[in-house]
């Protein structure tokens, strides 16, 4: 049976008032949306600190006074015991007489507590704040505590497993990550063709691709359709990060490119005509058409337009976004982004194949080791990636490695799949459990009315 219960009933605030000495350092605390907890913020001098501040204690339960409505709170952890917040957060202590602290934790993890932070806040629409009155006079209905604490053993042994499977599905996706990158690196090292040349040992060589690229792309100079580029050094020994298959070859990019092209530095509009690609369109090898924006301009329209084989590396970005490299593919008309360096493979060079060795860690580690850093941010620019080592397979094993580890690749989707699946499972049973613990005896309880929310009501459980 549950018992109705004010909030005021068993969430009382506290209020510390802290004297700053100006040359001793505080820790300054903060609490992040969505039931992300309480976190350390910055460390000041207190000389440096202008507004009135009140101490946290280990285990105090803090609230964002401005942001609760938004999952906002949590309890304060050892490492911040001691640490001060501004008077927009609200401390509280919990009375155990009325709820048992574990399971009024577990409470507040749905989003039927958010409801409850809702309700009790108010304000303009910049200025929406937790109100004491409105907030502290709400009714719920609770267990008694022997039916919390007989829950809340049962739940956290459930939390256990599911924490358990949890970390090995996040263990799974870790070596997946693995797997993918050993597929591209024992393509573009021509292993997972190996059993195929042996088999075709008459196959033309590279370097006779290299020569017969190197005469259009002069023929192309000469009709002025591209540019000529300037001589790049051969590749020593020392360069080579790996010995190459017999017949294959290694080249600079620019060798088998036609060069490369910087993007639009016009401002994208919200709606518009064509698609302009961006650095968070460009994802693990290929294009992500959400989050787009538009050109409506014909004459920038023409300039970058995109052609299906199209190959685009990100130029700049944090040191982990750097060098990310994708193929368009022609699904839809697009242009691209300053940001962007676009290039498209000479010959009949594929494009896929090129796609493969810019997403390996052979390129990965050769981005480390060229970009710039400035700022937060990390560079290559056009004649950087122009001298990148390119391992450079014959025509007929380039499809067959495209072949292979397309194929490869799209069993590792598979299982990440499934993967996401049993997360989302998982996930769904938590909810489910908790669920079942707030409705249990919502047919003997009369329905939330006004200011009072049911922890027993289907609607109030909603996590």
């Amino acid at each position: 049976m549950s018992n109705p219960v004010l909030i005021g009933d068993f969430l009382h605030r506290i209020k510390r008032p802290i004297n700053l000495e100006p040359t001793s350092r505080y820790k300054l605390v903060t609490v992040k949306l969505y039931h992300k907890g309480v976190v350390l913020r910055e460390e000041k001098l207190g000389a440096d600190i202008k507004s009135k501040m009140y101490q946290v204690k280990e285990g105090d339960f803090i609230f964002s006074g401005i942001d609760a409505r938004n999952g906002a709170f949590g309890i304060v952890p050892p490492e911040l015991d001691g640490a001060v917040v501004t008077n927009d957060f609200w401390c509280f202590e919990i009375d155990d007489d009325v709820v048992d602290k574990s399971f009024f934790l577990e409470l507040t993890s749905t989003h039927w507590f958010d409801e409850i932070c809702r309700k009790g806040s108010d304000g303009t629409t910049q200025r929406i704040r937790l109100q004491k009155d409105k907030f502290f006079n709400q009714t719920i209905y609770l267990p008694d505590l022997t039916e919390q604490r007989v829950f809340n053993k049962q739940f956290q042994a459930i939390k256990a497993r599911s924490t358990t499977l949890s970390s090995e599905l996040t263990h799974q996706q870790a070596l997946l990550k693995k797997l993918r990158q050993q597929i591209l690196q024992e393509a573009i090292e021509g292993k997972l063709t190996a059993e195929w040349r042996a088999q075709n040992p008459d196959v033309e060589p590279a370097s006779e691709l290299l020569k017969r690229i190197a005469t259009e792309k002069a023929q192309l100079v000469k009709d002025k359709k591209i540019k000529a580029q300037k001589p790049l050094p051969p590749i020593t020994d020392e360069e080579k990060p790996f010995e190459l298959p017999q017949g294959w070859e290694w080249c600079r990019l620019a060798d088998v490119t036609y060069g490369f092209q910087y993007g639009t530095s016009s401002k994208s509009k919200k709606t518009g005509d064509v698609p302009v690609l961006r650095m968070g369109n460009i994802q693990s090898g290929d294009i992500d058409w959400d989050g787009l924006v538009y050109s409506n301009d014909p004459v920038e329209i023409e300039k970058y337009e995109l052609i299906e084989g199209d190959v685009l590396f990100n130029r700049t970005n944090s040191r982990e976004l750097v060098g990310k490299t994708a193929l368009y593919r022609g699904e839809h008309p697009a242009i691209y982004a300053g940001y962007l360096v676009r290039f498209h493979m000479a010959g009949s060079i594929s494009p896929d194949y090129a796609n493969l060795v810019m997403n390996s860690r052979l390129h990965s580690a050769w981005c480390d080791e060229v970009k710039t850093d400035a700022l937060g941010q990390s560079n290559i620019n056009a004649t950087k990636l122009s001298n990148f080592r390119f391992p450079l397979a014959a025509i007929d094993e380039q499809e067959k490695i495209v072949d292979k580890a397309y194929k490869l690749l799209a069993i590792c989707d598979q299982l990440e799949t499934q993967i996401t699946q049993n997360q989302n499972h998982a996930e769904q049973l938590m909810q489910a459990v908790l669920k079942e613990a707030f409705s249990h005896n919502s047919a003997a309880e009369p329905a939330a009315k006004n200011n009072k929310v049911s922890a027993d009501t289907p609607e109030a459980a909603r996590a």
